[in-house]
C-alpha cells in the first residue's frame, strides 16, 4: 500500500510552506507529494497569503526534491488549455527527471472562477475528454511527426507535438464519484483512478465501475492503480487526536466516520479495509501544514506497519 501526501494550499500557505512539506515527505519515506488546483479558500479560514499556481509550485519542488512523486489531484481543466497544459506537464516532468504525475479533472468550485475572471463553461466532461485525448495525444506523437485534432471544443493543426516529457509516459490520474461518463473516462484514459472522500461500501461500487470499463476499453481491469484520496488525523492517544482535529475545524467522530482518523492502530485497521474493497493507494490529505510531527507519527506508527 502507497501512502502519499496531499495538501490543499488554497487554505493557506506559502511556496516555502510547502517545500518544508515535500521535503519532510521526501524525508520520511512517503511515496509522492500532490497538491490541489485550487485559487480560492473554502470554508472559515482567511487563505492568507493568498493562493499559489499548482504547475508554478511543482516546477520548483522538482529542481528541489529528489526521488518522491510529484502530481495534482487534480489539475482543473477549466484553467489551462490542453496545448499548454501539455507543454508545462511535460516541461515540469523534465525537470524533475521523470516524476510527474498528471491529474485532470473537469473543474467544479464556480466561485474561484468568479473571482479571477475565469470562464466556467456549462460542458464541462466534454471538455474534459477532449482535453484527455488532446494531452496524451500530443504526448504520444511520435517525434517529427505532427498531431491534428478537430473537436467540438479544442482544434489543434499540424501541431508539432514538442516538448517531450522525461517519462515514455507521465501517469494520468482521473477521479470521482460519477457513475457513467467518469468510469468511462478513466478506462480510455487513465492510469490511476482515483476515489476522493469515499465509503469503503462506494468506493468497492466505483472501482467495480471503473474495472468494466477499462475491460470495455480492450484493456484490461487491472491496467488502472486503484487509490483513495482521505483526510488523515492521527495521533498518539485520543487527547492529541483531538487537538489535531480542532485544529483543522473538524469533529473527531466525524473524521473517524468519513476519513481516517484516531490512533495508529485504528487507521492501519481502516486502510486495511479499503485495500480489501480494492485501494492499492492512499492519498493522506493533510491539512495542518504546519504539523511536521503529524508525518512522522503517520511515517513510524502507520506507514511502517503497511510496508
Amino acid at each position: 500500500m502507497d501512502l502519499r501526501i496531499f495538501t490543499e494550499p488554497q487554505q493557506g500557505a506559502t511556496y516555502d510552506t510547502l517545500l518544508t512539506v515535500a521535503r519532510a515527505t521526501e524525508d520520511l519515506g512517503f511515496d509522492a507529494f500532490f497538491r490541489s488546483d485550487h485559487y480560492l479558500r473554502m470554508g472559515a479560514v482567511d487563505g492568507l497569503p493568498g493562493p499559489t499556481d499548482a504547475w508554478i509550485t511543482l516546477a520548483g519542488l522538482a529542481r528541489e526534491t529528489k526521488r518522491i512523486r510529484l502530481g495534482t489531484l487534480m489539475t482543473a481543466g477549466t484553467f489551462r488549455l490542453p496545448g499548454v497544459l501539455a507543454i508545462q506537464v511535460a516541461q515540469v516532468d523534465q525537470m524533475s527527471g521523470g516524476r510527474i504525475e498528471l491529474g485532470l479533472g473537469a473543474g467544479w468550485f464556480e466561485e474561484e472562477h468568479k473571482a479571477y475572471g475565469i470562464p466556467f463553461p456549462k460542458e464541462k466532461i466534454g471538455r474534459l475528454e477532449e482535453q484527455l485525448a488532446i494531452v496524451t495525444g500530443l504526448w504520444a506523437t511520435e517525434t517529427g511527426k505532427t498531431f491534428d485534432f478537430h473537436g467540438q471544443f479544442y482544434d489543434l493543426t499540424d501541431s508539432p507535438a514538442l516538448p517531450k516529457p522525461a517519462q515514455a509516459k507521465v501517469p494520468v490520474l482521473i477521479g470521482g464519484h460519477g457513475a457513467t461518463r467518469t468510469p468511462r473516462l478513466a478506462g480510455q484514459y487513465a492510469d490511476e483512478f482515483n476515489m476522493p472522500f469515499a465509503s469503503i461500501e462506494d468506493t468497492e461500487r466505483q472501482f467495480g465501475r471503473v474495472r468494466a470499463a477499462a475491460e470495455a476499453a480492450g484493456r484490461g481491469a487491472d491496467a488502472l492503480t486503484y487509490s483513495n484520496a482521505l483526510v488523515a488525523c492521527v495521533g498518539k492517544d485520543d487527547a492529541e487526536v483531538a487537538r489535531r482535529a480542532a485544529v483543522i475545524g473538524r469533529q473527531v467522530d466525524e473524521l473517524k466516520a468519513n476519513g481516517l482518523a484516531g490512533s495508529p492502530a485504528e487507521v492501519v485497521e481502516k486502510i486495511g479495509r479499503y485495500a480489501e474493497a480494492g485501494a492499492q493507494r492512499i492519498y493522506l490529505q493533510i491539512l495542518d501544514l504546519d504539523d511536521l510531527d503529524h508525518l512522522e507519527l503517520i511515517s513510524s506508527q502507520v506507514q511502517s506497519q503497511l510496508a
